[in-house]
């Protein structure tokens, strides 16, 4: 592999991509935990909840520092790496990407009066009101930025003359046919993403042997959620798969390698491709579901990737990415509601250490199935950076510096990445919950 400057642009884009979308996912769906921490412990006035409210948004304001370091690098990168892309789409996107950075101040400031207003009003509920823009900060931040990732897939809101856009209509380009798949795709998984990572914490903390009420109730509360944003998560999917087929097919196509258009298409597990014969070998196929995915009948025909041109189609590999995704999605909805139906059931033991590793394993496979999504969701657009319009070679920049600038990022992501994992320890280390408790409620009987 050539590191020409195509590359090492797309290797530098790709490596602060996949370590902001670590915390980016963290900062869109750990203000609903706190949210309903905070609501069940005001409704049931159980100190053990309000102690996670309080414990989790003190973590939560480290995901988020780091966050906006990242965050800022993309902008950043995006103006030195893809010069000729912002030359030419810059006016477009320039709306989101400000209302992005609108979004994020707005839940930035809601989230210090949130932390330092604790036990400051005489009604709870009042504080507790708080989280509800923090929320919507959050996740406006996720959709406006991923507005501009759809506009990249399907670009809609203007024409293209001799080079330039012209007639723009930033809020067509917005509400592009990419839009409502993905946000509804991007907010659900980081929902369940986040749930999951906080149920690791707990199962980690009860194999530990920290397996007081605190532990297990945190425990509960963060596997009902997970199960919950997990179903959500698969009808997301769903609604993606659907959109493919309609919008994007050749993605659709290199994800579940399919060459031949067809109806009652087979949905393809892993495999491989044989080079000599190009044939599908040592896969899992389910008979008819790809057509079922795409349009809700076994008789749904689905374009092949032989009708997309060679140099038009996406590469193979995202195939493995797609896999990926999806066999953690179904593990972590597997587990979660296996936990919540034994917990139902009171004779039985649902702290055994099988399920609590099962558990402790869903919270860093979430992730990976975050970044997996992404590469498939990026990778699967290539050959193009704006879809129809203009291929990444034809926007990366010609500076000979990227490498350089490469590594200085990848130390800045390294120094960055241990010291939010220190100063996370320290902060929760220093300070026990079982401590805590006696600290602030001693009375909680």
């Amino acid at each position: 592999m050539e590191l020409d400057g195509v590359m090492l642009s797309r290797l530098l884009t790709t490596m602060t991509l996949m370590f902001h979308i670590i915390f980016a996912t963290v900062g869109v769906g750990i203000p609903i935990m706190i949210a309903i921490a905070e609501f069940i412990g005001i409704k049931r006035n159980d100190p053990y909840y309000l102690l996670l409210a309080r414990r989790w948004a003190r973590g939560y304001t480290i995901t988020v520092a780091v966050g906006v370091v990242t965050g800022t690098a993309i902008g950043l990168q995006l103006s030195l790496l893809w010069p000729s892309f912002m030359e030419v789409a810059g006016q477009v996107i320039a709306l989101p990407l400000f209302m992005e950075t609108f979004a994020f101040f707005f839940e930035a400031i809601f989230l210090g009066i949130y932390l330092y207003t604790w036990d400051r009003f005489k009604g709870k509920w009042t504080h507790w009101l708080l989280t509800i823009p923090v929320m919507i900060g959050s996740s406006a931040s996720a959709l406006f930025i991923t507005t501009v990732n759809a506009f990249m897939n399907t670009p809609q809101g203007f024409e293209l003359k001799n080079g330039e856009m012209i007639n723009i209509d930033p809020i067509a380009a917005m509400l592009n046919p990419a839009t409502p798949s993905k946000v509804f795709h991007v907010v659900t998984t980081s929902y369940m993403t986040s749930a999951a990572i906080l149920a690791a914490i707990a199962a980690f903390a009860i194999l530990k042997g920290r397996g007081g009420e605190y532990e297990k109730k945190a425990l509960r509360l963060t596997v009902a959620c997970t199960f919950i944003f997990s179903i959500l998560t698969a009808v997301a999917g769903d609604v993606s798969a659907k959109f493919l087929a309609e919008e994007q097919p050749e993605k659709l196509a290199a994800a579940e390698w399919h060459f031949e258009t067809e109806t009652e298409a087979d949905l393809i597990f892993f495999g491989t491709i044989n080079e000599e014969t190009g044939e599908v070998e040592n896969e899992i196929r389910v008979p008819k579901l790809l057509s079922f995915l795409a349009g809700n009948s076994f008789q749904t025909e689905v374009i092949g990737l032989n009708e997309t041109p060679e140099d038009e189609r996406p590469p193979l590999w995202i195939h493995y990415m797609f896999d990926t995704m999806v066999s953690i999605g179904m593990f972590v909805m597997a587990v979660t509601m296996l936990f919540v139906l034994i917990d139902r059931v009171k004779k039985w033991n649902a702290f055994n250490k099988p399920l609590l590793l099962a558990i402790l394993a869903s919270g860093p496979l979430s992730m990976v199935a975050i970044e997996a999504g992404w590469i498939l969701a990026e990778v699967g657009r290539q050959p193009w950076i704006l879809r129809g319009y203009m291929k990444v070679a034809e926007a990366a920049t010609t500076s000979n510096s990227v490498g350089l600038t490469f590594a200085m990022f990848a130390v800045l992501y390294l120094v960055l990445g241990v010291m939010a994992v220190i100063v996370l320890i320290r902060m929760f280390k220093n300070s026990p919950a079982e401590a805590e408790l006696e600290k602030r409620f001693p009375n909680r009987g």
